[in-house]
């Protein structure tokens, strides 16, 4: 062996900068591409938000349009303005100065740098923080006279406590968390003082919270009731010994269990069921969220049409005043400048990328399952991502950045792209079932059967077998699970119970 040199000729894909920011935005959320798009802004003097007139209509977007066989760009302005872009692109100058993609954009209105709104003393306004269980309780501890001592124990078990309600740490360890607080003037508190305290805050609005079980939360809330209610010597018992039979809703079982009459039990029963369970639910602080979709589907002519939402084509253009002060600049300030440039139009390319990419994919689960749009679930068929990436000539990693938190509002809906896409079921005749349709069959079963004659997994499956879908009982149990419906003798057992007087 000796050294010697070799010339090899190879090719090697390399992600650069801009199809890294390209694969970026790809997968990002309408509310992740607001966030980003704000913080490139406010980085870069090259790009700016153009100004234009709100559309009222958030579903109108004139720049991208399906017409249920094709998708295409509407405005030949676009074209116009990308052919001459591509004819000048030896003069940087004019480059530089006609660049600007916002006719490629539509405006929605949204608050892109937009200012929030501001009160009379020009101070911007504020939701008001809404009130947490802690906060609730909290405050009554304070309006409770108490000793700084027995307020810091309270402040303690208040902390430990779980947005449902309940105390899952014991007093052990709230002893040791107490352990050199000033308030507790050196002492280390006691076991019974924490359950003392503890009891207290159980009778605190809402009823029942601090304890450490559901049938103890009950019990509290049972004691608030006069002992002569219909029930209540029955339902005491059942919560503190008999939840279980309770839950399987046994009346017999309990009616025995008690050596009481019918009558007893379903008056205990409906007592219970009057109580609360998680009485630390209602203040949960968690604040709604709402889905913006990112594309639409309606039905125009006979056709399905897709259009993009306006939140996911921001309108953003080259500030001309600071590309203009390129070929003035020192030559640091215009290398820096250049570079801003660059990237501007690199994140304005990836945008029309994401957006195109969107549309094709929208109109691409469209067409495939136009039947569902029209039918039902039951019409669903069966999806999967390489259906799409084949049609639109795309990689399958592609069209799955782009499936995730991405939305189409149809007229039964608003669904993540992902919910159009399920595995099949083989039929007698050879085609296939999506697990959609067939969860949607096995509802539709179980909601037409005879109440007191519950249909068994076993008999939900010859009944789809029957409609020449191969499926297995475990399967039906399966998917019959997936929808949160009891088994058979638990419907049983609830139509029992809800035909008792």
């Amino acid at each position: 062996m000796k050294p010697a040199l070799q010339l090899r000729l190879h090719q090697q894909l390399s992600l650069t900068p801009q199809l890294q920011q390209a694969i970026k935005l790809l997968q990002m959320s309408s509310v992740e591409l607001e966030i980003e798009l704000r913080e490139v802004l406010e980085s870069n003097p090259l790009l700016e938000l153009s100004e234009a007139g709100n559309d009222d209509d958030p579903a109108a977007s004139d720049e991208y349009s399906f017409d249920g066989e094709s998708a295409t760009t509407e405005p030949a302005e676009a074209e116009h303005d990308a052919g001459e872009r591509s004819d000048n692109a030896g003069d940087e100058t004019r480059e530089v100065d006609d660049f600007e993609l916002a006719g490629d954009f539509e405006d929605d209105g949204s608050d892109y740098g937009s200012p929030k709104p501001v009160d009379e003393d020009g101070v911007e306004k504020q939701d008001p923080e809404p009130e947490d269980l802690r906060d609730h309780l909290l405050w009554q501890l304070n309006l409770t006279a108490l000793s700084p001592r027995d307020r810091a124990i309270g402040a303690a078990i208040i902390e430990a406590i779980d947005e449902d309600g309940y105390l899952h740490e014991d007093a052990e360890s709230l002893c040791g968390s107490l352990a050199g607080l000033p308030s507790v003037n050196g002492n280390a508190a006691t076991a019974a003082e924490v359950e003392a305290m503890r009891h207290r805050i159980q009778h605190f609005d809402p009823i029942g919270v601090a304890s450490r079980n559901l049938g103890e939360c009950l019990r509290v809330q049972l004691d608030t009731f006069d002992p002569s209610t219909a029930g209540w010597k029955a339902a005491r018992e059942i919560v503190t010994a008999h939840l279980e039979t309770l839950a399987r809703n046994d009346r017999a079982r309990l009616a025995k269990l008690l050596r009481a009459d019918t009558t007893e039990i379903d008056a205990a029963i409906a007592l219970i069921r009057s109580l609360d369970p998680k009485p630390g639910a209602r203040y949960s602080a968690t604040a709604t969220e709402f889905v913006a979709p990112d594309a639409y589907a309606r039905r125009q002519g006979g056709r399905w049409n897709v259009t993009l939402s306006p939140h996911c084509q921001p309108r953003l253009s080259i500030n001309r005043h600071y590309s203009g002060l390129i070929a003035r600049a020192q030559r640091d300030d215009a290398q820096y400048l250049r570079g801003q440039l660059q990237e501007a139009r690199w994140l304005i390319k990836s945008l029309a990328t994401r957006a195109d990419t969107m549309l094709k994919v929208a109109s691409a689960i469209v067409r495939a399952q136009s039947a569902f749009l029209d039918f039902g679930a039951e019409a669903m068929r069966p999806l999967v991502l390489r259906d799409i990436a084949d049609e639109i000539g795309m990689h399958e990693s592609t069209v799955s950045r782009m499936t995730t938190r991405k939305y189409l509002h149809t007229p039964r809906g608003t669904f993540e792209f992902k919910f159009f896409f399920s595995s099949g079921v083989g039929t007698v005749d050879g085609g296939a079932a999506s697990a959609t349709a067939i969860q949607a069959m096995i509802k539709k079963l179980i909601d037409d059967e005879t109440p007191r004659k519950p249909l068994s997994d076993q008999a939900l499956a010859s009944e789809l077998n029957k409609r020449g879908i191969e499926v297995a009982r475990r399967t039906v149990a399966k998917y019959r699970e997936g929808m949160n419906i009891p088994s058979s003798s638990e419907r049983g057992r609830l139509c029992l119970a809800a035909s008792a007087p």
